[in-house]
């Protein structure tokens, strides 16, 4: 399985972003599929999660009401939204894929393949 993150850059404080990860692999049949991100010097932040079945989202309180999440119905690509962007959001996002449902899908360590990431820069 592999997953490419894309559509990072530059982007204006006050803006959007959307991000696409692709997806790739014989039989590719995640269970979760999540966004994250870390900044320089921080920890790696669980920013929301997609059941890849029946699409239910699950934001981290923090993103809430500022991010979307969705995936296309061919189940090869996920999206992430972001709106309403500030410096604070400069990161590097990376998508994750996690096979199975038997632990807190928010944490990184449970989740089996990564994309390379993206970075993103929010200029004020």
């Amino acid at each position: 399985v592999q997953l490419q993150a894309s559509g990072g850059g530059l982007v204006q404080a006050g803006g959007s972003l959307s991000l696409s990860c692709a997806a790739s692999g014989r039989t590719f049949s995640p269970f979760y599929m999540a966004w994250f991100r870390q900044a320089p010097g921080k920890e790696r932040e669980f920013l929301g999660a997609l059941n890849w079945g029946d699409r239910v989202t699950d934001y981290a309180d923090s993103m809430k009401g500022r991010l979307t999440i969705s995936r296309d119905n061919a189940k090869t690509r996920m999206y992430l939204q972001m709106n309403s962007l500030k410096s604070e959001d400069t990161a590097v996002y990376y998508c994750a894929a996690r096979m199975d449902s038997y632990a807190d899908w928010r944490a990184a360590r449970n989740y089996d393949y990564w994309g390379k990431g993206t970075q993103v820069t929010v200029s004020s």
